[in-house]
């Protein structure tokens, strides 16, 4: 968190603080009133319980903690619930093609671009665990936001699945170390065996563009706005994450009740 961010949650946290401070000694002196009257917080009550704080910030500090802790259990409620209301649209959708075990206890959904940096880096990472691991299930969900060729990539990768060739043309793809062209992207898929002709025609399926856009739904519901991003049971994970954070969060699926 920035210093300006850490400044704002402590101005608050001085503000609650005080608050409170305020609270109590306005209902102490209104149980000590008269019937019928009540009586003004002071300036001078409202001083002392401020020169308190800033004489003990090590209270300030722990408020902030706790702050924080709340915040980050709330979002992860929130994210749960999101999860859970989304689990069909992530795990069952019949057009979205699926890897590694098909009938795995623990499925990852991964969201991904073509011409992304970081999901290339995290390619070998997924091929790892699916080849140590033989139930885990990964379901693809193409998430194409860098442009032109990102969409064309994707449509030449979902357009494979009508080949069987699905996975051979993503992995070829994801392991490129070359910027994607169209003339690239043909070029594996012909490497590959694909009928090229056919390839063009089943790009252009409703079916497909209808794929994209239910993606882009999903995502946006889930937070995920940038590539590339997973889903792991009741966690979403941004970015290239390392195989330890994977294999810890397929472990806690697993273990939950």
């Amino acid at each position: 968190m920035s210093p300006t961010g850490c400044q704002g949650i402590a101005r608050r946290v001085l503000q609650g603080i005080t608050a409170v401070g305020l609270g109590v000694a306005m209902a102490t002196q209104a149980m000590a009133a008269e019937p019928g009257q009540s009586q003004p917080v002071t300036a001078e009550f409202e001083q002392r319980v401020k020169d308190y704080i800033l004489s003990n910030p090590e209270i300030v500090v722990q408020a902030i903690q706790l702050y924080q802790s709340q915040q980050q259990a709330q979002k992860a409620e929130r994210v749960k619930v999101i999860i859970e209301q989304s689990r069909a649209q992530l795990l069952a959708d019949p057009e979205a093609p699926v890897g590694g075990n098909p009938e795995g206890d623990v499925s990852v959904v991964a969201f991904f671009d073509y011409n992304c940096t970081y999901c290339k880096k995290v390619a070998p990472v997924m091929s790892a665990l699916e080849q140590q691991d033989t139930e885990l299930r990964i379901v693809y969900k193409e998430f194409p936001i860098l442009g032109p060729v990102s969409e064309y990539a994707a449509r030449a990768a979902l357009a494979a699945d009508a080949q069987g060739k699905y996975l051979e043309l993503h992995n070829a793809m994801m392991n490129s170390s070359r910027r994607l062209s169209e003339a690239l992207i043909l070029g594996y898929a012909a490497d590959l065996g694909l009928d090229i002709d056919r390839l063009k025609t089943d790009m252009q399926a409703e079916t497909i563009s209808a794929q994209f856009a239910r993606n882009r739904v999903l995502a946006r519901t889930l937070g995920i706005t940038g590539t590339p991003g997973f889903v792991v049971g009741a966690e979403i994970v941004g970015g290239a994450a390392d195989q330890a954070t994977f294999e810890n969060l397929i472990a806690r699926v697993r273990q939950a009740p």
